[in-house]
Formats: C-alpha cells, structure tokens, sequence
C-alpha cells in the first residue's frame, strides 16, 4: 500500500445529479457508491469513485477535489475532462467526447459543502455553455458517511 492508499478513508456516497435543458423535463439520476475520502494538507480533501453503467461512464474515476473556495471535478479513464467550480465565478475547461475536444464554460451558483473526515454534505449548482450559450443547469447533491469496518469483538 502507498502512503496515499493509507489516508484513504472508505465512504458510502449518495449522489443526486440534476440536469435542466430548456423545453425538456429535468433528467435526474440518484445513485449509492462505495468510494473513499482522503485528507489533503490545509483543510483539503478528495472524494473518489468509479463510475458505473448507470451513469453511462463506466471505466471512468470521478473525484472531487475540495480546495478552499474551491471544488475540481476531474474524470479519468474512458471519459476525461476537468471541471473547475467556484461560487460566483467562470471557470473554462476542456471537455474530452468522443468526437474531440470542446471548451465549456462553468459558471457556478452554489457551492456549499460540510465535509470533514467523518462525512458531510456538497450542495453543487452551475450552468455549462458553450460558446456563450447556456447549454443547461445541472446540479450534484452527494451525501457522505463513513462506511464503519465490521469491529471483532472480544
């Protein structure tokens, strides 16, 4: 095991993700993941899991990385992209599809989060839009909890 792999801390994640495209019903997945929590210098901390069929992103590690007034959402394996939130502000980011790479700007809303090493909740609300044109508003809800080891007793 790495020195990285031991401050790993395994949670259960809940995550609720909202999209909200004009004219069309919102489209929301809710899903529970095993995943872990690991403690980065400075008050920093990153949540980490694979993503599955559900989600139509299997093959892929989805972590956020919580720095300040910060949260990076990256996404490695079969999709990979970067996506920078901070309340109040526009981030741009690259975007990896099938078809090529595309520039999308983030434009966050909200960012709440309670988050320690025993768990808490992110309350996460932005738009996309490319080329200056709002593609949507999505939003993501994860709910953490320590998943306790089984204790031996005795």
């Amino acid at each position: 095991m790495t020195s990285i792999e031991t401050n790993a801390l395994p949670v259960l994640l809940t995550i609720r993700s909202e999209q909200h495209f004009e004219d069309m019903e919102p489209d929301s997945i809710e899903l529970m993941t095993e995943g872990t929590l690991t403690l980065s210098g400075e008050g920093g901390l990153t949540l980490s899991y694979q993503e599955s069929e559900l989600t139509g992103l299997e093959g892929t590690t989805t972590t956020f990385e919580v720095r300040g007034p910060q949260v990076i959402l990256s996404r490695t394996g079969s999709v990979n992209s970067q996506m920078v939130f901070e309340e109040g502000k526009q981030h741009t980011s690259l975007y990896e599809t099938p078809f090529g790479e595309l520039a999308i700007d983030i434009q966050t809303s909200r960012l709440r989060h309670s988050l320690t090493e025993r768990g808490g909740l992110m309350d996460l609300r932005y738009s996309i839009s490319v080329d200056h044109s709002v593609t949507g508003r999505n939003a993501f809800k994860i709910r953490v909890r320590r998943k306790h080891e089984a204790r031996e007793n005795g």
